[in-house]
């Protein structure tokens, strides 16, 4: 059965972008998919512009202790160690936000998408501004391109350096946390390595080091220069040696597609089509691009099986309304509680593994919150849910740096609390424009409506019957059919799917 263009485009933008814009919507009917991704790809080929959000006194603060030797001595006095943290903490909720724009905003969806997707695959959690902004630049930049080049500079990075604790990894005294989750987790996956490879390479990325400011550091004293013997390679190995020997094993293009895959296209792996894209990805150096390209320019792709087979994550959720509805927030900070009570914080995921994803997103909090969203931002209505106060929606940090006094807060607390990331009992302001939105359901009978508008809005085969709707909507003009229809059907649990 052929899949009609308006469907397969809507399934192309919802999977290498964040869901189509209203003026997308113009474009579905009569672009093919293959002329919907070449428009996708041209535009995210240009180099992404740094995100900067620290304001001048924290980077002066920076500065001044900096020329002092403060970092280099210690000698932070407990003024500047708090004015660090409550700095930072501002810093990364405007992060969050700043790149939350992107995602809504930019024209370079497939990069966006690809750099949500590394966010959760090289996952950090770090309270240092400057960290995170120099790792999401990295995965940004790098989101395209080659898979080599951005494992190396994620693992030169500060924020991986410091989150797996690899400052603290010399010679006679390796740490090994680096070590096992650059295979587990970043190339080769579990099982496909031993406990003395883990070793082995620990001792070769010995003196991998970063200093306050952010900057790769070589600490050469520190380096166990002495032959190791890892994945049946023997030499005097650092560790770039270490890397180059992952990204030579084909297991590495295996387990890095199979990820993409489930990710990208659907949670039931076909072992055959991840062989076929792991061989190329392989045979062209890991070109990212290339391995995107075979996905999204394959008939496979496109078939009703792979169509509204994933949950949405949270951030997919809430960019994909505001893309859908443009809209102006008067506070944008309440996308940071709608984050929190959903499970999706950026920039905190739950541990090294990044989010599970797929079912764990939904459970019988998290879906009565997705179901709301709408109504909430239509309305302005008020938050009554309050974030859980258990370790899972912590982020595994339910006892550690979360002090009662809020100033001194570096990471979401419990919703009780006021702090950066909301609490219960906030409220959506925003003032949707609906004139572009209108306009492409002017040709549409009355009558027609409810099932053009689901068309759009989902990705399933089950809809919702126009019976079911005139109970909830608000048939007094056509303008006003539309609207509420459209939240209504933005509320199902058919619009939690894409």
């Amino acid at each position: 059965m052929d899949v009609p263009s308006q469907q397969k485009n809507l399934h192309l933008l919802w999977r290498a972008g964040f869901g189509p814009a209203t003026a997308d919507l113009a474009l579905i009917n009569t672009e093919t998919s293959a002329s919907s991704y070449k428009t996708l790809l041209a535009a995210s080929r240009s180099a992404p512009a740094y995100i900067e959000v620290t304001d001048n006194g924290l980077r002066d603060l920076i500065m001044n202790m900096e020329e002092n030797g403060a970092f280099k001595k210690q000698q932070l006095s407990a003024d500047q160690k708090k004015e660090l943290r409550v700095k930072s903490r501002d810093g990364l909720k405007n992060l969050n936000l700043a790149w939350l724009g992107q995602m809504i905003n930019s024209q370079q969806q497939l990069r966006e998408k690809m750099s949500l997707f590394w966010h959760g695959h090289f996952a950090t959690r770090t309270v240092n501004i400057f960290y995170q902004q120099k790792l999401l630049d990295i995965v940004r930049t790098h989101a395209l391109g080659n898979f080599g080049d951005l494992l190396q500079e994620v693992s030169k990075s500060a924020s991986m350096i410091n989150f797996l604790n690899n400052n603290q990894n010399r010679k006679g005294h390796p740490n090994e946390n680096f070590a096992r989750e650059v295979m587990e987790l970043f190339t080769l996956g579990r099982g496909n390595y031993t406990e003395n490879d883990i070793k082995e390479g620990a001792r070769a990325f010995t003196g991998w080091g970063a200093a306050f400011n952010g900057e790769f550091v070589f600490r050469e004293p520190q380096h166990d220069d002495e032959r190791k013997t890892f994945l049946g390679k023997t030499g005097n190995f650092n560790g770039d040696d270490i890397l180059k020997i992952l990204l030579e094993q084909k297991q590495t293009a295996r387990f890095i597609t199979q990820k993409i895959y489930r990710y990208f296209v659907n949670a039931d792996a076909d072992p055959d089509k991840i062989e076929w894209l792991a061989n190329r990805f392989y045979q062209h150096n890991y070109n990212i691009e290339g391995l995107m390209t075979d996905i999204f320019t394959s008939d496979w792709f496109y078939s009703e099986k792979n169509m509204g087979a994933r949950i949405k994550s949270p951030v997919e959720l809430i960019v994909g309304i505001r893309r859908m509805l443009p809209m102006q927030m008067e506070n944008e900070a309440s996308q940071l509680l709608l984050q929190r009570l959903l499970g999706q914080v950026l920039f905190y995921p739950p541990n090294v593994a990044g989010w599970p994803g797929g079912k764990n997103w939904i459970d019988s909090s998290t879906l009565m919150m997705r179901l709301r969203i709408p109504e909430l931002i239509y309305a302005g209505d008020v938050f009554k849910m309050k974030p859980k106060d258990d370790d899972d929606q912590m982020m595994g940090m339910k006892d550690k740096d979360a002090p009662d006094n809020d100033d001194n807060a570096t990471l979401p607390k419990a919703g009780k609390r006021n702090n950066a990331y909301g609490k219960a009992g906030q409220q959506i302001m925003a003032t949707i424009n609906w004139n572009n939105y209108l306009q492409q359901f002017e040709p549409v009978a009355r009558e027609n409506l409810v099932a053009a508008i689901s068309k759009i809005l989902l990705q399933t085969k089950t809809g919702v019957s126009a019976d079911t709707l005139k109970n909830y909507v608000d048939a007094g003009s056509r303008e006003s059919f539309i609207k509420t229809v459209t939240i209504q059907v933005m509320s199902t649990p058919e619009y939690q799917l894409c």
